[in-house]
C-alpha cells in the first residue's frame, strides 16, 4: 500500500514536539505531499527557510487481506535523522539521509481498530558539515555548485503485509565464468531449527531455466548451473547493448501452505581488469558515462514520476553514452530497476560531508554498509565510489587518520561485495584504488590530446593544486579514467543562472564539446570518461540538457561525438 500522497504536516522550530508528545496527540497545521521535501514546489510548500524538526502525521486503514499478516512499514529515505511512531507507540529510530529503512510496525499497532495513525519526526542538521549532505548546501540559497537543502521524507513511503513466515532478504551473486547464480535468502518467521519448503523457478524470455526445490533454514545459499551457451554474444549474459535479465520466482511453503511468493530478476553480468583493462563480461569495455546529479526543478533530487526517471535513462542512450555517475546521492531503486531494463552501466556513490570527525567516520560507514546491501542485486551497478574529492577527508594530504578512513571504506566495500570495482577517492588523492582517475576540466583540445597520450603526463602535469595519489600510494598499473571532464556551459534558457565563461550559441557549444571529448575517445590510454553533466541544475548550465530535459544541441549529434566523429553544427 503506497502512502505517497498528502499528510498532515507541522514546522518544530522550538523543538517542543517530544516532550509535548506530538506522537501522541499533536496539532499538525499544514499539509505535504509526500515524498516531496518541504522546500520543493512539488510538496505543496516551496519553503527555502531553514527548519531543523518537521513533523510528519498520516492516517491509514488495512485492507481485509491485511488480517492476521505482519505490518512492515518502509520508508526509501528520509534526511537525515527519523523517528517513527505507530498509534503512539515508538516503532523505529534510523539516522542516514540516503539509506532506506523498515520497520516491523505489528506489535505497535492498536489491536482494537484497522484504522491506524503513524507519525514521523525528521530532525536535519543544516550547518553540521560533518554531515554526509552531498550537494545540499548550508545556507538557504543554492549557490555555485551547491543546490537548496532537502529535510525529512524524500523517497517513497509504503506499507507491506506478509505472513508470519516470509522471505525477508535475497541476494543474487552472478558467476559467469561457472554459468552459475548464487543465491542467499534469509527466512523470517521460522522456529529454533525448522525449516521451511522453498522453491525456486527461473526463466528467461518465458522458458523453464531451472527449477530447484529444497528444504530451507534461515540463512541459505545456492548455486544453480544455468545451462547456457554466451558464446559469440549469442547468449544472455547483460550489458548495455544486450540487457538481457533473468526472470525468478520464490515459493516459500511450510506443512504443504504457501506462505509466501516473490517475483523478483537477476543478470549475468561479470566486471573486472584483466591484463591492465577494464573488462564487461570477461572482453575488454570503454565505459562511456555522464554525471548525474539528480536534480529536478521542482523536485531537487525526487524525481516528479516515474517516467521522468525512466526518461533520463533514455536520454542517456540516446546520447550515446553507455552509463550514468551517480554523483553525490544515492540512486533510487526505481532508476536503478531502469538502468538494469533498459541497459546503462552505474556507478554507486552517496552524499559526502565536507569536514571530517571521527562521529562522521562512524555516520559514513554505518550508512554506506546500509547502501550497498540494499543495491547489491542490480547488474546495472558496476563500481562503488564511497567518497569524491576528498569531501568528508578534505586534509587526505596531511592526516593519516583520513587516509585510513579512506582505505577503510574501500576494504569494507570489497569485504561485503567483491563483485564491483571500488574507488577509494575519486578524482584525485587516491589511496588504493582499482582503477587510476582523475579529474580535469581543460577544454584546449590539443591539451588534452597531449597529456592523455603518456602516463606521465596525466598523473604529473593535471591542473590544480591536488595530488593524483595521497602520501603512501603510488599508480601501480591501475587503468586509467577521466572521471570528470568538460562542464561545458551555455545558457539556453531566461531562469538559468548566468555563469562564465559560456558559449555564445549552439555552434559554439557544440564545438568546445567536441574539443574534451574526442581526446577521451581516441586516446589509447583512457579506458573510460564520464562527461559532466547530464542536465542543468539550479546553479549550474553545463548540462546537456536543461532542468527541464530540453536538449540544448540535437540528441544524434552528442551520440556521433561520442562515437568518435568530430561533428559541426
Amino acid at each position: 500500500m503506497s502512502l505517497n500522497g498528502e499528510w498532515e504536516f507541522r514546522m518544530d522550530d522550538k523543538d517542543q514536539g517530544l516532550t509535548e508528545k506530538w506522537y501522541e496527540n499533536g496539532e499538525f497545521d499544514r499539509r505535504i505531499t509526500v515524498p516531496f521535501c518541504y522546500q520543493s514546489p512539488l510538496s505543496g510548500i516551496g519553503e527555502t527557510e531553514f527548519h531543523d524538526v518537521v513533523w510528519y502525521r498520516r492516517t491509514v486503514t488495512l485492507p481485509p487481506e491485511a488480517k492476521g499478516k505482519r505490518i512492515v512499514l518502509h520508508f526509501g529515505a528520509v534526511d537525515y535523522e527519523a523517528q517513527v511512531w505507530v498509534d503512539g507507540r515508538h516503532a523505529i529510530s534510523h539516522q542516514g539521509g540516503q539509506a532506506s529503512f523498515s520497520a516491523d510496525i505489528t506489535d505497535a499497532l492498536d489491536t482494537g481498530t484497522d484504522t491506524h495513525t503513524i507519525v514521523v519526526r525528521a530532525q536535519d542538521y543544516f550547518e553540521d558539515l560533518t554531515l554526509p549532505r552531498g550537494k545540499q548546501y548550508w545556507k538557504e540559497k543554492g549557490e555555485v555548485m551547491w543546490f537548496r537543502n532537502m529535510t525529512g521524507i524524500w523517497q517513497s513511503v509504503w506499507l507491506e503485509w506478509m505472513h508470519p513466515l516470509a522471505l525477508e532478504k535475497v541476494r543474487f551473486t552472478p558467476h559467469l565464468d561457472t554459468n552459475e547464480i548464487e543465491i542467499e535468502t534469509r527466512i523470517q518467521g521460522l522456529a529454533a531449527k525448522a525449516r521451511a519448503e522453498l522453491s525456486v523457478r527461473i526463466t528467461f524470455a518465458g522458458q523453464l531455466i531451472a527449477k530447484e526445490t529444497l528444504w530451507a533454514g534461515e540463512l541459505e545459499t545456492r548455486r544453480i548451473h544455468l545451462k547456457d551457451f554466451n558464446d559469440h554474444g549469442f547468449g544472455r549474459w547483460w550489458s548495455p547493448d544486450r540487457p538481457n535479465l533473468y526472470d525468478v520466482e520464490f515459493t516459500l511453503s511450510s506443512d504443504g501452505i504457501v506462505t509466501d511468493r516473490v517475483t523478483s530478476y537477476f543478470g549475468m553480468r561479470k566486471v573486472s581488469i584483466e591484463g591492465g583493462k577494464v573488462c564487461l563480461n570477461n572482453k575488454p569495455y570503454r565505459m562511456k558515462l555522464v554525471l548525474d546529479q539528480g536534480y529536478f526543478h521542482d523536485g531537487i533530487l525526487t524525481a516528479p514520476s516515474d517516467e521522468a526517471i525512466r526518461r533520463d535513462v533514455e536520454l542517456c542512450k540516446e546520447m550515446g553514452f553507455n552509463g550514468m555517475r551517480k554523483h553525490q546521492m544515492v540512486a533510487d531503486p526505481r532508476y536503478l530497476y531502469w538502468c538494469d531494463k533498459l541497459g546503462v552501466l552505474v556507478w554507486g556513490e552517496t552524499a559526502n560531508a565536507y569536514a571530517y570527525s571521527e562521529a562522521y567516520a562512524y555516520r559514513m560507514t554505518q550508512e554506506w554498509g546500509e547502501i550497498v546491501s540494499r543495491d547489491y542485486n542490480h547488474p546495472c551497478i558496476v563500481a562503488w565510489v564511497p567518497l569524491n574529492e576528498s569531501w568528508g577527508v578534505p586534509d587526505i594530504l596531511v592526516d593519516p587518520k583520513q587516509r585510513h578512513h579512506t582505505m577503510a571504506l574501500y576494504h569494507f566495500t570489497k569485504s561485503i561485495d567483491s563483485t564491483r570495482l571500488v574507488i577509494s577517492n575519486d578524482g584525485w588523492e587516491h589511496c588504493l584504488s582499482d582503477l587510476c582517475t582523475v579529474h580535469d576540466y581543460t577544454r584546449d583540445r590539443q591539451v588534452l590530446l597531449d597529456r592523455y597520450a603518456d602516463v606521465g603526463r596525466i598523473l604529473n602535469d593535471m591542473p590544480g593544486r591536488k595530488f593524483v595519489y595521497a602520501p603512501g600510494y603510488q599508480y601501480n598499473g591501475e587503468p586509467i579514467m577521466n572521471t570528470e571532464f568538460g562542464g561545458v556551459n551555455l545558457r539556453s534558457l531566461a531562469e538559468s543562472p548566468d555563469v562564465t565563461p559560456a558559449a555564445r550559441d549552439e555552434r559554439q557549444f557544440l564545438e568546445q564539446l567536441v574539443d574534451v571529448i574526442h581526446p577521451m575517445v581516441v586516446s589509447g590510454l583512457v579506458q573510460g570518461y564520464c562527461y559532466t553533466q547530464l542536465t542543468d541544475t539550479e546553479t549550474e548550465i553545463c548540462g546537456l540538457l536543461t532542468w527541464e530535459r530540453k536538449p540544448k544541441v540535437p540528441l544524434d549529434l552528442i551520440r556521433r561525438i561520442n562515437e568518435g566523429e568530430i561533428v559541426h553544427y
